[in-house]
């Protein structure tokens, strides 16, 4: 609910402050005074774009403009404040702009700088401004499926078809994403079996290479590996090299000294010197046996060709898919088992595709039982609107509010989307013989404001189920009611503008007691030239403009000067007073005559 409206520096208003009341508030004033400028100020704090220099004259002052609305815990409204940074205080929200005459305009929330769509957002849940730029929004198709949804109260059939729809969709994204990479598969796994082949083809062993490599090594050095291990071995144990010795071996002598050392027979002096050389003569004995070993390799050069040719096959694969022998086998073993999981998609494929089917055929039913509450409830829209332009002066204006389910010559998956399979239109014709045409294209600004206003006074009796038709019999007062609701904090605000536009006499006073109908349900704010409108309501404000003595910049000797500009005054008006506005409204003057018809006016217009 808007509890005050605070203006600066907006046009002709140099300051002015509204206190609204949860009713029904009247704005009222002359031609020209201003009154529009309270409904820019709104709109300033709501988000939109307004552009700079809409200063007060004679004034460099930044325009700025201050809403507190009042808001319970939890509401979106306030949800939205929390993840914007900016959480409210005491259940109030404060929306803020300023606008320098030249540069960037700045919003704040709760005193906290934020961008402008955040107010955009926050303001979306609590204002409807009914003016005549503002009432084309409800023109797109969007606006009104959601206004038929809320009016239709089919919250449950409406989240079955979200779940559907979710579920749909998500399935769609798997599978395009499955056959989008079926082809790019089966390439891969046209690489993985060649590559399998050639490795079987090879069919290497691990560390086979390294052993090759050896082997090449050493037929490539067989005359020195040969010279070098026969004069090791002559030197070691000439018995080796079966020739007749002509001097003794290494271990020979060796051996010979450890048993030289064992005669003595003295263990305590020589016995450690003797185990040491027959250690020492045990290990030239295996390096005898090594190098005898080598001796005999049955490697020859001709082996070479046959070596290197397999060592060139072996290095092709560890070129590939190495760096080893090791690594090709490891990665061979991987290669057939990820070719063994892609034989798999075509069967997951299929799974996906029948699955599909199965979730189309739920949403499609989703959609179906979604649609028969939507074409229910627009046929009772439909008929409750007209009604209602009836009594606000429209004799002959029809509302006619379709549904129409999408078809697409079989194919379901082309008819749907995230809001359902219908397209829902507001046709609006505007007297008897007019052309229908689609809403927003066939109403003047007056007559769609009262468009607007019938669908919402619709909308307000079927969320609290009151009677727009005589009200409550048990109260008297403008527009206010009994009810907790009245002052529920979250109650959306209306605001119109031009509502009453060609509309005067009886049809007048239907017009404002249907707004202090819609006062009961939320708070009611409106723009009116009409006595008979103006009488409903609960709060009455008076926008005037006229001469005002302001301080002008000080002269040269410093003396404070007092000049008269025109500015736009925003009063507060209740008692005498507002008999007086509304005698004014209604005559022109303040005679006797006058204040006595709008006494009468003031005490007929109850609920």
């Amino acid at each position: 609910m808007l509890e005050e409206l605070e203006i600066r520096n907006l046009g002709p208003i140099r300051h002015a402050v509204l206190s609204t009341g949860s009713g029904m508030t009247a704005i009222t004033g002359e031609t020209g005074a201003g009154k529009s400028m309270l409904l820019d100020a709104l709109r300033l704090v709501s988000g939109a774009s307004i552009q700079s220099g809409r200063a007060s004259s004679g004034t460099s002052n930044d325009v700025w403009a201050q809403a507190v609305f009042a808001v319970s815990q939890g509401s979106q409204a306030d949800e939205l404040a929390n993840d914007a940074g900016a959480a409210g205080e005491d259940g109030e929200l404060y929306l803020t702009r300023s606008v320098p005459s030249h540069g960037r305009s700045r919003a704040m929330l709760n005193g906290h700088t934020v961008p402008r769509s955040v107010l955009e957002n926050i303001s979306a849940h609590m204002i409807t401004i009914h003016g005549q730029s503002d009432q084309m929004r409800m023109a797109s198709s969007a606006r009104q499926r959601e206004f038929l949804d809320h009016f239709a109260n089919d919250g449950e059939e409406l989240a079955a078809y979200t779940k559907a729809w979710d579920a749909l969709q998500s399935i769609k994204h798997k599978l395009n994403i499955l056959e989008g990479e079926q082809s790019a598969s089966i390439a891969q796994a046209t690489y993985l079996r060649e590559s399998i082949a050639r490795i079987n083809d090879v069919d290497p062993h691990k560390g086979e290479d390294e052993e090759l490599k050896s082997r090449r090594e050493r037929i490539e050095h067989a005359a020195a590996i040969t010279h070098g291990v026969a004069s090791a071995l002559s030197a070691l144990d000439p018995s080796q090299m079966d020739v007749d010795a002509q001097h003794a071996g290494a271990l020979s002598l060796i051996d010979d000294a450890a048993r030289s050392l064992e005669d003595i027979h003295i263990h305590e002096v020589f016995g450690e010197a003797a185990d040491t050389l027959k250690s020492l003569s045990q290990e030239i004995s295996e390096v005898v046996f090594t190098l005898s070993g080598q001796i005999d390799d049955e490697d020859s050069a001709s082996d070479l060709d046959t070596i290197n040719g397999r060592i060139h096959e072996l290095d092709e694969l560890t070129k590939r898919w190495g760096p080893s022998i090791a690594d090709v086998l490891v990665w061979r073993d991987k290669a057939e088992n990820d070719v063994q999981d892609m034989d798999a998609s075509p069967e997951r494929l299929a799974a996906l595709r029948a699955e599909l089917d199965n979730l189309n055929k739920q949403a499609m039913a989703a959609a179906d039982a979604l649609s028969v509450v939507r074409r229910k409830a627009a046929q009772q829209l439909s008929q409750r609107v007209s009604k209602e332009l009836e009594a606000l002066a429209m004799r002959g204006s029809i509302l006619e509010v379709t549904v129409n389910p999408r078809t697409s010559g079989g194919q379901n998956s082309n008819i749907l989307d995230a809001h359902g399979g219908d397209d829902i239109e507001f046709v609006f014709t505007a007297f008897p013989g007019a052309p229908r045409l689609a809403m927003g294209k066939s109403a003047s600004g007056g007559e769609l404001s009262r468009l607007m206003l019938g669908l919402e006074l619709v909308a307000a009796d079927r969320s609290v189920g009151t009677s727009t038709e005589t009200g409550s019999p048990n109260n008297s007062s403008r527009g206010q009611v009994t009810d907790a609701s009245a002052s529920t904090p979250d109650r959306g605000v209306f605001i119109f503008d031009e509502v009453d536009a060609g509309v005067g006499g009886k049809a007048a006073v239907e017009l404002g007691k249907r707004l202090a109908l819609l006062a009961q349900s939320a708070q009611v704010i409106v723009v009116t030239h009409l006595p008979q409108v103006a009488s409903w309501a609960d709060t009455q404000f008076v926008v005037s403009k006229g001469l005002r003595n302001v301080e002008a910049a000080p002269s040269e000797e410093g003396e404070i000067q007092q000049i008269q500009e025109i500015q736009t005054v925003v009063e507060r008006v209740e008692g005498l007073e507002r008999e007086r506005e509304i005698a004014r409204m209604l005559a022109g003057s303040e005679s006797e005559t006058s204040l006595s018809h709008a006494r009468e006016l003031l005490q007929s217009s109850r609920i």
